[in-house]
């Protein structure tokens, strides 16, 4: 299931970058099935909370007919900002996974497994991430 997630993953991040957005995915597993998935787009929608993690968030609740999230897992490119961990909180998703760390996360949330997955998609996340902002500058 690892490598499904990881390549639409791609997929989403690549769709952010080309839309002039940082390029963050999220996808989310309940059962092993992708129930919703999305990719950063605060400039399109003028919305700071258009982040990948919470637009996920959103469908997958919408799709289940439910705010709690409490059996399904979020997959994300980035590790998420607070915001976005104060959100996966309360949405009750326990566990989330995410490809490339951040230094400016400093808090953990108490009751989520959050699992660092350095995988072989790692290097080419963050290769975008990089990619992205020095063109930025």
């Amino acid at each position: 299931m690892i490598n499904k997630v990881t390549k639409e993953l791609l997929k989403l991040s690549k769709k952010a970058n080309s839309l002039n957005e940082i390029p963050v995915g999220a996808i989310i597993v309940k059962k092993n099935k992708i129930i919703s998935k999305a990719y950063n787009n605060k400039n399109k929608t003028k919305l700071c909370t258009g982040h990948a993690e919470i637009i996920a968030i959103q469908k997958a609740s919408k799709k289940v007919k439910d705010w709690r999230l409490t059996d399904c897992e979020l997959y994300v490119t980035l590790e998420p900002c607070n915001m976005c961990k104060e959100v996966i909180r309360q949405a009750r998703i326990k566990r989330v996974v995410y490809f490339v760390k951040t230094n400016f996360i400093n808090e953990e949330q108490k009751n989520i497994e959050y699992i660092y997955e350095n995988s072989i998609f790692s290097s080419e996340f963050l290769k975008l991430i990089k990619s992205f902002f020095k063109n930025k500058r």
